[in-house]
Formats: C-alpha cells, sequence, structure tokens
C-alpha cells in the first residue's frame, strides 16, 4: 500500500506545469502581487510552498475565468485578506468561529441546502 507524499516545495518548473502557466508569468506575478512571494533556496532559486500554490491557482482563475485586470484581482485579493476571507474548495469564505462552530462550515452547508434545493425543483418538475 502506497501513499502519495505531498511535498512541502515546488520549484518554479514544477508550479509552472502543475498551472499551466509559464515561470516567466510566474515570476512577473510575484512583482505584481506581494502576497506572491515564494521563498528562495540556497542556490537562489525559488521554492514554492502549497499556500503559494493555490495563491497562484485563484489569481489565475480571477485573471482568466473571471476576467479581472491586475489592478482589480490585487483589489480584491486585498480587501478578501482584510475581512479575513481565505478560499476553501474554490469558494470564498469567512475564517471566524461563530457559536463554536467555523464560518467555513456554515458557509458550505447552506451553499449544499442551496443546491439540494434546486435539485429538489428539478425532481418535482419531473414528478420523480
Amino acid at each position: 500500500m502506497t501513499k502519495s507524499l505531498k511535498k512541502l516545495y515546488y520549484s518554479i518548473g514544477e508550479v509552472s506545469k502543475i498551472t499551466g502557466l509559464k515561470p516567466h508569468v510566474l515570476r512577473y506575478w510575484e512583482s505584481e502581487f506581494p502576497m506572491l512571494s515564494p521563498m528562495k533556496n540556497r542556490a537562489g532559486n525559488r521554492v514554492y510552498r502549497e499556500k503559494e500554490l493555490k495563491l497562484i491557482q485563484y489569481i489565475k482563475y480571477l485573471l482568466y475565468e473571471k476576467k479581472y485586470t491586475i489592478d482589480g484581482a490585487k483589489k480584491f485579493l486585498k480587501e478578501m485578506k482584510s475581512k479575513n476571507m481565505e478560499m476553501v474548495d474554490g469558494e470564498m469564505t469567512v475564517g471566524k468561529v461563530k457559536n463554536g462552530v467555523n464560518e467555513n462550515v456554515i458557509f458550505v452547508l447552506r451553499k449544499v441546502k442551496k443546491e439540494l434545493v434546486e435539485i429538489l425543483k428539478v425532481l418535482e418538475r419531473y414528478n420523480i
């Protein structure tokens, strides 16, 4: 039984393959997005952690799918940080605890409930 281990650090080439972005784009984004700052190893090469990888994927989503400009994406990410928001499975959530329950859980459950109600409406239309 083999378990796949998550890497602690990724090279710029590995991140490039994972995200489908060219290394020069990743380096450019570092200059544009201050929160994207990978460490460098002894040789001076960039080493990306999981959190930078997720941030890169979210920036790509904002720029390529949501069609934000770089300035718009920077502003959006800054707002997100100021409101203590974070990404959970591609969705924005608030990471505070309310009545002993993390609001991330509440957010996800509300979303699931909404989707289930939509499914129920579809089933009712077909009398299933």
